[in-house]
């Protein structure tokens, strides 16, 4: 059971990883926004159960900053809040991660109806 739990982990981390990097690369499309209210959006998508750490996210917008994909600025209507947006770089990856997940759905789509 143990090394079944850290099989699982490792895997959901992997997984969740490459996953959180498309979801806040395309909600970032349509809106600029802070991190909290990204992460608010993953709790509200997904009822609360793919929601990565405060952490994790941070780390993660890190990331993608480093990367071109992002960028931030500070807001300072009620009070100070760093928020970030798509850069054309994260634009233009974000097109070709789409191609790649249309294909993954598709892909597990077929081997659903295999098991069935």
């Amino acid at each position: 059971m143990e090394r079944k739990n850290r099989v699982l982990k490792k895997f959901r981390k992997e997984i969740r990883s490459g996953i959180y990097s498309y979801l806040v690369l395309k909600l970032l499309e349509t809106e600029e926004l802070h991190g909290y209210a990204i992460r608010k959006f993953f709790e509200s998508l997904t009822s609360g159960k793919f929601v990565p750490s405060e952490g994790a996210l941070y780390d993660l917008l890190k990331s993608l900053q480093k990367h071109g994909l992002i960028e931030s600025f500070w807001v300072t209507d009620v009070r100070p809040r760093k928020c970030y947006r798509l850069t054309e770089l994260g634009k233009e990856v974000l097109e070709e991660i789409k191609v790649e997940i249309n294909l993954l759905k598709e892909v597990i789509g077929k081997l659903e109806e295999v098991g069935e």
